[in-house]
This record gives C-alpha cells, structure tokens and sequence, in this order.
C-alpha cells in the first residue's frame, strides 16, 4: 500500500516539475539564441520577489487566477473544457460593478449581494453553453468560445455612454461604486501596499472545493460522470443534471474571479479592466493538476512571472525583454500537456508490468492464494 501511494505521489509531481524544467531549459535557449545571457533573467525576477511591495502585487494578483483556476478545474473534473470562464468573468465583474454603481446597501448587505450578483452572472453565461450541452449536445467547447465573443459585444454595449457607461477623460467606466461594496483588504503601509481583503474568500473558495470533491456524495458524482457517464447512469446518477450543474458552478466561481480587484481596489469597471484572465487560468489549472493545492503554487507562480518581469526592462546594464516571462508561461503550458501524457504513459506501463508479475507468479504457483487464506 505504501508502496502504491508512493508512486502515485510520484506520478502527480513528475509531471509539473518536468513540465516547469522543460519550460526553464527552451527559454534559456531561446535566450542563448538571442545573444543573452540565459541565467540572468531568473536572477533579476527571483530579486524581484524579495521585495515587500512585489509580493503583494504577487499575493492579490494569485488571488484572482486561484479563483478562475477553481472555475476551469471544477469543469476538468467533470470531464467538462469550460473555455468561457474569460467571458463569464468579465460580464460578472461588469454587473457587479453596474450594480454597486447603482444600489446602495449596508455594508454587511451589500458586499454578499455583489458577491452573489457577480455570482449568478457568470452561472447565466455558463448555464447557457450546459444547457446546449445536455438538450442539443453541443459542445461545451465551441459553446463557450462563441460565448467569450459575444460576451465582449454584450459589455461594449452595455458600456456605452447612451447605455451605463461614465466617460472619464478617455477612458469608458461603469462609475464608481458605492463605499458600503468596497472590501477592506490588509493595509502594510504606503510603500507596500494592500493585500486585498477577497484573497481570503480565495482561499475559503479553495478549501470548498477540496471539501465538496471529495467528502460530499455530489463531489463523488460529478468526479464518477467525469469519467463515465454511462457508469454514472448506471448507478443512478442523472448525467446530464450533474453537466449541468458543473457548468453552473463553474460558471458562479468564474463570475466572482475578478472580484477582489473590483471590491479591493478600482472599484469600477473600465476598458481598462484586465482581460485574458479565463485563458490564463487553464493553463494554472493544468498545471496544478486540478489540486487546490497545486492550482495554489501555479497561480503564485504565474502571478511571480508577471509581477517580477517588468525589471528586466531595466536592467543594467543589459535590459531584457519582459516578453520572456511571457514566453515562460507560454512553453510551461505547452509542456505541462507533453509531461503530464509521458509520466500518464509510464504509469500506465508500469502498472501493467505489475499486473503481468502478479499473473506470472500466481501461474508459477496456482495455489498460493489458497494458502495464503488459510
């Protein structure tokens, strides 16, 4: 059993630190190739995380791919390719921020109410893509790629100044929001900054999502229709209420993902509101393996290579370019998918190097399961 254990440990690790080796190892030949110096990049970004102000820019900026990360895992699972989390947080931030705007509660109401209207947004946007899954049998895939576009028409309209939109100088916002639906994050001084206050509602949201997967009998259901619906049926559990019901939540999580930004610090949305976030977190979620706590250091990770590479711009005496960071991120993905099939491969063959040992020793002795009964 230990033995077991150990080489599932293995085979979960292998492939995020080859994937992460791999990634250092193109990158520094592309840096050779360049004329550059390959080692020195990762010396100027890892001084960069030494640096108060840096790591909470790192700390808040995790926070919000832990949360779309969740999102992406959550349809991982169940088997399910939610492409539109992008989509489904932008339009989630966007309502939220137009009802903040507009609506004026107590605090202790009106933060849980933006919560739930962010919320129940991105479930809609999701909801959708499921519901022309299960009735139709439409892929989830192409489903929510046309969501993400219509998504971005649905907010430019949205935010025209004949619609809801403020102009202020060049810029198009939603307005400020109400006082009472700003979150209070952890103030660490002017030459810091701020933790956002919402990081915690990452981590709670990480902790539910280890807790429902695997000690709730919905978690069993969805993981058990994530690798068979026909199992699944058989054993009564109605499949295409489960996809549903994991798009839905997919959906509700991906809505909420850009919200410790908007409650914690801009507190309105603008074209200026950072985009790409559902893209990014499918390689986060990837990464981690759809593990909590390895979306956890794949999020820090990624936040790390944003954060930490606008130095290399001003590096002495040899700038480089911070598109290597980009570039970083971009080989861990796609090696992240060559790893995790080799270490899925070598699994594979090793199991079946042990299953073909177990049969040659029982046909070597036939009764040695009887002896060892008795």
């Amino acid at each position: 059993m230990k033995k077991f254990e150990r080489e599932r440990v293995l085979v979960a690790v292998a492939g995020p630190v080859i994937a992460l080796v791999a990634a250092v190892l193109l990158t520094s030949v592309v840096l050779i190739a360049s004329g550059k110096n390959p080692f020195e990049p990762y010396r100027l970004m890892l001084e960069q995380a030494g640096y108060s102000d840096v790591q909470v820019l790192i700390v808040n900026q995790a926070s919000l791919y832990y949360i779309a990360a969740i999102a992406v895992a959550l349809g991982f699972r169940m088997n399910l390719f939610n492409i539109g989390v992008d989509g489904q947080y932008r339009l989630g931030a966007m309502m939220t921020a137009v009802v903040g705007a507009h609506v004026a509660l107590p605090s202790f109401l009106q933060v849980p109410m933006l919560l739930l209207v962010g919320a129940l947004t991105g479930a809609m946007w999701a909801g959708i893509a499921g519901v022309l899954k299960v009735t139709r049998g439409v892929s989830e895939v192409v489903a929510t790629i046309m969501l993400n576009s219509i998504a971005t028409s649905v907010i430019g309209y949205l935010t025209l100044t004949d619609n809801l939109g403020v102009l202020v100088g060049d810029n198009v916002t939603t307005g400020i929001m109400k006082d009472s639906g700003w979150v209070p994050g952890i103030d660490l001084g002017q030459d810091v900054g701020e933790i956002y206050g919402l990081v915690f509602l990452a981590v709670a949201l990480g902790i539910a999502y280890w807790l429902v997967l695997n000690r709730t009998r919905f978690g069993f259901d969805l993981r058990a229709t994530g690798e068979s619906e026909t199992a699944a049926a058989a054993s009564g559990v109605n499949a295409k209420r489960m996809v549903l019901t994991a798009m839905l939540i997919s959906g509700a999580v991906a809505g909420i993902s850009g919200l410790p930004l908007l409650l914690g610090d801009v507190h309105t949305y603008s074209l200026s509101f950072p985009a790409g976030l559902g893209f990014t977190a499918i390689g986060i979620a990837l990464l981690g393996r759809n593990n909590p706590g390895g979306i956890a250091l794949a999020a820090l990770l990624w936040a790390f290579l944003d954060k930490a590479s606008p130095a290399l711009d001003y590096a002495v005496p040899v700038a480089y370019e911070k598109e290597i960071a980009t570039i970083m991120q971009g080989l861990i993905v796609f090696a992240v998918v060559i790893s995790y099939e080799a270490v899925r491969q070598w699994g594979l063959r090793r199991q079946q190097k042990q299953v073909g040992a177990q049969l040659a020793a029982e046909a070597a002795n036939p009764n040695a399961h009887k002896e060892v009964a008795a």
